[in-house]
């Protein structure tokens, strides 16, 4: 029974651990997301609808790929973020924007779409644990639960932004706060994993868009200048480094376990 059990959590572990390295990955991965989908919808004026059809469908090819593997596979994992990000990025500015239904409208329906979400995979799975996930379905509601927060922190960035009057620099100081708290509350109170794992998540995309900005801005906004183009490439970049460092981290890591177990099953046999 124990064997199986050992077997069963290794085929559904799918999510990395996270740490510090998962953290900055995603904050990279959903601020690619940002500078894409804009490169996509406005630099190349392909327009907020047709760009989350096309982004959308990249999701649900990566997505497919993700199912169907037994493990986590980093390339294909953060593949998958970075679609949700884009897509999210352009689903979002297409609710506020090309239908009109302002940041505060869009944020507040994307919130609530989360919360039911969550409500249904907690009533469905009895857990909302994203480092414990051991079903398909879970692993659905995991999965659409990241598309709908990744947009709805696009929306919640462009409200603080824009309509809250805190401007980028103050919302990215809020933010930068609030993320600390959590990391306190996670250290120093009993406050739930999932509630503070959920917020964290949610709040690292606006967060990171806040880095887009610097990127993509011109010097007289406080920018770099390096546009969608470069921003995206820089991202891009950075991020592909830090897929190869995981893989082979991992793979590492999974070479050392193979070895200790065999040498334990040796010793049992023996």
């Amino acid at each position: 029974m124990q064997t199986l059990q050992r077997n069963n959590k290794h085929v559904w572990n799918k999510i990395p651990e996270l740490t510090l390295l998962f953290w900055i990955m995603k904050i990279i991965a959903t601020t690619f997301g940002e500078t894409g989908g804009d490169l996509l919808a406005q630099t190349l004026k392909v327009g907020y609808g047709t760009s989350t059809l096309i982004f959308f469908g990249f999701f649900l090819i990566m997505l497919f790929c993700q199912m169907g593997v037994k493990r986590y596979i980093p390339p294909i994992y953060w593949a998958v973020i970075v679609a949700t990000s884009t897509s999210g990025t352009t689903m979002s500015d297409y609710m506020d924007r090309t239908l009109a239904l302002g940041y505060a409208m869009g944020s507040l329906i994307l919130i609530s779409i989360l919360i039911i979400i969550l409500i249904i995979w907690r009533v469905t799975e009895k857990s909302l644990s994203v480092t414990d996930i051991k079903s398909f379905r879970g692993e659905a509601f995991y999965w659409t639960a990241i598309l709908f927060s990744n947009t709805l922190g696009t929306a919640l960035g462009d409200f603080l932004a824009d309509d809250s009057g805190l401007g980028f620099g103050g919302s990215a100081l809020l933010i930068t706060v609030v993320l600390a708290l959590i990391v306190l509350a996670y250290y120093f109170t009993k406050i739930s994993r999932v509630v503070l794992f959920w917020i964290a998540f949610v709040l690292t995309r606006p967060f990171g868009a806040t880095f887009g900005d610097l990127l993509t801005k011109p010097h007289n906004h406080g920018g770099l200048a390096y546009g969608t183009k470069g921003s995206s490439f820089i991202l891009f970049g950075l991020l592909i480094i830090l897929v190869i460092y995981e893989s082979i981290r991992l793979r590492k890591q999974r070479s050392k376990n193979e070895n200790v177990n065999n040498h334990s099953l040796q010793a049992a046999t023996a």
